[in-house]
């Protein structure tokens, strides 16, 4: 994970530096402002997804300011 990279501040995703729009949500509301890193592999099951309310598969931020 490098630490140039965004987080979108409507889904939560990490996205690559060179994003100038949010890949999933198309938000452009990204930041390099984002503390917590979270891989989610399986939604269905995954009581963190449940509370942040991911459906898909991923990388997220855990608090983005």
């Amino acid at each position: 994970m490098a630490s140039n990279r965004l987080a979108c501040h409507d889904c939560h995703r990490i996205v690559e530096p060179d994003e100038e729009m949010c890949p999933y949500c198309s938000s452009n509301s990204l930041t390099e402002d984002w503390a917590g890193y979270v891989v989610i592999t399986h939604p269905d099951t995954s009581e963190i997804a449940d509370k942040m309310e991911v459906h898909e598969a991923g990388e997220f931020a855990l608090k983005v300011r």
